[in-house]
């Protein structure tokens, strides 16, 4: 099969004839060719090969029995009110959670500007609540950082109530009264 002679010539009035916007448009679609042989279609193929995997990894899961024992323990009884009991500190222990306050506050840039402290011990009730007042003064989002640092590095305290006041409405600071309750073990 011979090339015909005249076919440069003849794709030049073709292309002449386009114009800009249709050489755009050809150069756009000979792009994309180029694009999905190159990047879409061994993406493809590796996208079926983890389809592939997945689905294998799914039925082999739902061939392995179910073990029961992967569950913790149910406790009942007694030993349950132990166990709850034992996860609050021992009543001696407030000076250690107060500390982790003061370096939670220091941390995030927070100030306290005092405190108010109060043990409520009820009858017959294992654990004491020592409420805690905390007036504070930083920017919203380090009182918040606070707030959130504070309960995570003391497990067995509540945020029991917050009141904001900013001083005026272009100031960045507020002052800030928190009222924490530190539950504590009476250890009887």
């Amino acid at each position: 099969m011979s090339f015909p002679r005249n076919i440069l010539p003849r794709m030049r009035w073709q292309t002449e004839r386009l114009g800009v916007a249709g050489k755009t448009g050809v150069g756009l679609f000979v792009f994309s060719t180029v694009f999905f042989i190159a990047a879409v279609l061994p993406q493809q193929a590796e996208s079926r090969a983890l389809m592939m995997r997945a689905e294998a990894i799914e039925q082999r899961m739902k061939a392995e029995p179910v073990q029961e024992n992967r569950k913790a323990p149910k406790i009942k009884g007694d030993r349950a009110l132990q166990a709850f009991y034992a996860f609050f500190p021992k009543i001696d222990s407030s000076p250690f959670w107060i500390k982790e306050l003061v370096q939670v506050a220091a941390q995030r840039g927070v100030e306290i500007t005092g405190t108010e402290y109060r043990m409520v011990h009820e009858k017959d009730v294992k654990l004491v609540r020592y409420e805690m007042i905390l007036p504070l003064r930083g920017k919203y989002a380090d009182v918040r950082g606070f707030i959130a640092d504070a309960l995570r590095a003391v497990p067995a305290m509540a945020l029991a109530d917050v009141a904001l006041k900013r001083q005026d409405g272009e100031s960045e600071l507020l002052d800030v009264n928190l009222k924490f309750n530190l539950y504590l073990s009476t250890g009887q």
